[in-house]
């Protein structure tokens, strides 16, 4: 009788944070498992992961810090509890976001006294915002489904989000980083002993990273089979599960050549065989050792740059094609966002850079100056 065959890792992936979705749902009234089924075809597995992992915190915050609901446990909330949720407890739920001891979530001693030292939770108004909006959508719905006869989420205003600069490495940057993959200088010695090792991969995948823009998630779980070096392509699943091909250049493609040789020699742990990048376990590259990847040979090549991450490289190749092709939409299509105002508004701030480069450099001679 032949075997199952194995699943592929986005397939893994997607059972694994579903299962997550599942235990935490557990904690909930029975109204979240039902909004949290009204989603499941407009929003992705880690979308209703981040939904419920937001009810949780509002719920756990009703029943420890509202003495109107103390009496209550997370998951035993009914509409009618709900619709006796204030303005006030809102306002002062943002508030508490800034600033919370995290609950020990699952324990039976949660709401028992305990000795253990408090790990503090805080959040920033991105953090705060979204927060928020879960809890507006799931209120919403409630709404809607006629659960509740007023939404009083859509009184609290949301924090203002301030627009960031975009983060990412101009092209000499990019040099100095591939330069500290190839020579190891900058690095710690025990860092060099490493690099003896994973050289040829960590030059691949940054090469990846920078001429191709793809997500780290979509990053580590190519295989081996993905990539066709002949034809520049590879087949990559993007974030809603669509499998789309893209293409490199000539860089990438002689790193992955050089790669590819050195990797077929790797004899992987038995469940990764067809992993591409591999780990120093010889297993599939984790999402944690890519971004102490990345954060090892940038902190190298732009050490004012802080907390640069596999993202910040997407936002480089983001940044770098749309100044060199100025089409918003080829941008918005390599990237895999399925609504170009995503990118636009990202990446077409810099055309702000190039107006102010422009201005800078019209000048003129002013009468009132040589008259002085």
């Amino acid at each position: 009788m032949a075997g199952k065959s194995p699943l592929s890792y986005q397939e893994a992936h997607r059972q694994k944070i579903q299962r997550q979705v599942t235990e935490i749902l557990r904690e909930l009234p029975p109204l979240c498992h039902d909004y949290i089924r009204s989603i499941l075809s407009t929003t992705t597995p880690l979308t209703r992961l981040g939904y419920v992992h937001d009810l949780r915190t509002f719920f756990f915050y009703l029943v420890l810090e509202r003495p109107p609901f103390g009496h209550l446990k997370p998951d035993g909330f009914t509409a009618s509890d709900l619709e006796k949720v204030t303005l006030r407890d809102l306002e002062m739920y943002q508030e508490y976001l800034r600033l919370y001891v995290k609950p020990d979530y699952g324990s039976d001693a949660l709401f028992e006294d305990q000795e253990a030292l408090p790990e503090f939770t805080t959040n920033q108004d991105v953090s705060i915002a979204r927060k928020l909006s879960a809890i507006r959508s799931f209120y919403k719905y409630l709404y809607t489904h006629e659960y509740i006869r007023q939404n009083v989420t859509e009184k609290i205003a949301m924090p203002k989000i301030r627009e960031k600069p975009i983060v990412y490495l101009d092209r000499e940057e990019v040099s100095r980083m591939l330069d500290t993959v190839y020579s190891g200088e900058g690095l710690s010695e025990r860092q060099k002993k490493y690099l003896n090792n994973t050289r040829l991969r960590d030059m691949a995948i940054i090469c990846m990273l920078v001429g191709t823009g793809i997500r780290a998630s979509e990053l580590i779980g190519l295989d081996m089979d993905d990539v066709d070096l002949d034809s520049k392509g590879f087949v990559v699943t993007r974030k809603g599960g669509n499998q789309v091909i893209l293409y490199f250049n000539d860089q990438v493609r002689d790193a992955l050549e050089a790669y590819y040789r050195q990797r077929k020699e790797i004899e992987p742990f038995p469940g990764h065989e067809n992993a591409l990048f591999l780990s120093t376990q010889r297993k599939r590259i984790s999402a944690r050792a890519l971004q102490d990847l990345v954060k090892k040979y940038a902190s190298c090549a732009a050490p004012l740059k802080k907390r640069l991450s596999p993202h910040k490289l997407r936002s480089t190749y983001g940044t770098n094609l749309y100044r060199e092709t100025g089409d918003i939409y080829l941008v918005a299509a390599s990237l895999g966002h399925s609504n170009v105002n995503t990118t636009r508004s990202h990446y077409a701030a810099s055309d702000e850079d190039q107006k102010r480069a422009a201005a800078g450099s019209v000048t003129w001679v002013d009468p009132h100056q040589e008259r002085s």
